[in-house]
């Protein structure tokens, strides 16, 4: 069983914390976090994009509770980090972590800094440790399943593709603080719509061009991104749009729209169970699975990558820093 420490217990640490509690290759050791003492105030207020379960403070029964970072990395008897932290202490972090011997789960993006990210990717491959970027929309069983449909070309060869991500500004946890540090966080650009920017060039690559608008926010210039991407070779476009430039209340939806050569095919999170797919003459439903467990499952790969030694081939550290490169195409 590996002993895993989560730093950060904000949306995200949190929620990776109860994929690591059920998970039975994985023991959560430790859960760092500079506000730690009032770590009930963050379990009574879990907030995010949407639910991904509760955890208990029974469930943290055994749990070392640290604030500092630093001393975690001597004091606690750990095999890996998960981090979730904002963008701006990634690679600090994530370094030190390495240098230490520790397998890394660094929570997206990557950092916004190339140079800083081909540096943690040098040290992950010195230090032999495994470094896996948590690019959660690639495990999510809606996007599975249409990444499988374009690969195995069922419906045909795919036409067009238009991918959505949108979310009122957030406001909990450090995210006011962050609307004083304008552009730290890169923005939606960066910290939302990255999610389809890189499921996209997962499944397709890298286009060849870009054509982009955005619009600044409250975080920064690039909190709303309209975007067409063109393939020269086979004449497909995909749209991308999204952001948070809306009101904090503005209920999270995300969602996808393909054209086949023989099926036109949507999904949106606002009707969660189901994918639609529709000829000229039919309109049937398939179920859509839960994209909640692609926490868990991109959780679940990190601990058999770590378990096996192996670096994870699903989603490549390489991978996760060309989707910020791409994301600068978009600024």
């Amino acid at each position: 069983m590996k002993k895993v420490v989560i730093v950060g217990f904000g949306f995200m640490g949190l929620s990776h914390s109860i994929s690591i509690l059920k998970n039975p290759g994985l023991k959560l050791a430790a859960v760092v976090d500079r506000n730690i003492r009032n770590i009930e105030k963050k379990l009574a207020s879990q907030t995010g994009n949407f639910s991904t379960g509760n955890i208990t403070m029974e469930s943290l029964a055994g749990v070392s509770l640290v604030s500092d970072f630093d001393r975690s990395l001597t004091e606690i008897d750990s095999d890996a980090y998960c981090i979730c932290v904002h963008t701006d202490l990634h690679y600090e972090m994530a370094k030190k972590a390495m240098l230490a011997g520790k397998h890394v789960f660094l929570e997206k993006p990557i950092c916004l800094d190339i140079r800083q990210g081909e540096e943690l990717l040098s040290i992950a491959k010195r230090e032999n440790v495994i470094f896996l970027v948590g690019q959660v929309v690639r495990f999510m069983p809606p996007y599975i399943k249409l990444r499988q449909w374009i690969t195995s070309e069922e419906f045909g060869l795919l036409k067009f593709l238009s991918l959505s991500r949108f979310a009122g500004v957030p406001l909990w946890g450090e995210w006011k603080e962050k609307q004083l540090m304008f552009g730290s966080t890169g923005g939606a650009l960066f910290d939302l719509v990255m999610h389809d920017i890189d499921y996209v060039q997962s499944v397709l690559g890298r286009p060849d061009s870009v054509k982009s608008t955005v619009i600044p926010g409250r975080l920064s210039n690039y909190d709303y991104v309209s975007a067409f991407w063109k393939y020269d070779r086979s004449g497909l476009i995909v749209r991308i749009e999204g952001g948070n430039t809306f009101h904090s209340n503005f209920p999270f939806q995300a969602g996808y729209a393909a054209v086949f050569e023989k099926a036109s095919i949507m999904y949106s999170s606002l009707q969660p169970e189901f994918i639609t797919i529709t000829t000229d003459t039919e309109l049937n439903r398939v179920e859509a699975g839960d994209a909640g467990e692609g926490f868990s499952a991109e959780i679940a790969y990190f601990a058999a990558c770590i378990e096996d030694n192996i670096p994870p081939l699903l989603c490549t550290p390489e991978s996760a820093l060309e989707t910020i490169r791409i994301c600068y195409d978009h600024a």
